[in-house]
């Protein structure tokens, strides 16, 4: 029980930071470390609750003015998107799901990273945005993963980075709340798992201020290096946990 302890801690302070820093990636840092020990279902709650505890944190701590039209076709699309990843999630080969979403971090972030001269992408308009929104939410249901797409699809509309954090950050407190609050009334959290919630919280609440502090002080080319960075680390991290686990099968 101690050795589960030690995990859960680990998990949510390394992924704490990283939320505080770039905004997004609990759920990636946290089951990058969660997915060697924790059983699947438990891992994916966990790192549901310590992203909305470190959003909720990150919100109060780093705010932004952006224009409110950007963010309202992200949440209407994520809305719809969350139910159905709450519906999934037991249903839902983590493994599997892990590998994909590995492989497409790993081959499509450096590609960006490299490329730093991509033309804007502006096709779509508001319905791609709520699209992809709709996408982060189910996301957030399988998860707390609400910001990785999200995410991605800001650096390649080419948002300005306080324009992109504001948005990915309301976004993910919006899909977050929802999702906990569905898993919550739905029945799928159970008592034994309330100490482990309160050890989260406990856990984030610092490395989140210090990731939100450092932020501040980020130029706009090391914001955008920062995230595609960290999403092609979570994505190795995601593939490291995944292909070994389909290997035994």
């Amino acid at each position: 029980m101690q050795a589960l302890y030690v995990y859960v801690i680990a998990g949510a302070v390394l992924a704490g930071f990283v939320q505080g820093l770039s905004g997004f990636a609990f759920g990636l840092v946290a089951m990058s470390v969660w997915a060697w020990t924790l059983e699947p279902q438990l891992a994916a709650v966990l790192a549901l609750f310590g992203a909305l505890t470190g959003q909720v944190i990150a919100a109060v701590t780093v705010r932004r003015s952006f224009d409110k039209s950007v963010l309202w076709p992200f949440v209407l699309g994520g809305l719809v998107g969350v139910p159905f990843g709450v519906w999934l999630l037991p249903h839902l080969d983590l493994v599997v799901f892990k590998l994909c979403l590995g492989v497409l971090l790993v081959l499509w972030c450096p590609a960006m990273l490299m490329s730093q001269h991509l033309p804007k992408v502006s096709f779509g308009g508001r319905w791609a945005d709520g699209v992809v929104g709709a996408m982060g939410g189910a996301m957030a249901g399988i998860g707390g993963f609400s910001g990785t797409l999200p995410t991605l699809w800001c650096t390649l509309r080419g948002f300005q980075r306080d324009t992109q954090r504001a948005v990915i950050q309301n976004f993910n407190l919006s899909m977050l709340m929802v999702a906990f609050a569905i898993h919550v009334f739905s029945g799928s959290i159970g008592r034994a798992v309330v100490p482990l919630l309160g050890l989260v919280a406990l856990a984030v609440a610092v490395p989140v201020l210090l990731g939100a502090r450092l932020y501040i002080g980020i130029s706009e080319v090391a914001f955008r290096k920062l995230v595609l960075g960290l999403l092609t680390a979570s994505g190795v991290a995601l593939l490291a946990s995944a292909v070994p686990a389909l290997l035994r099968r």
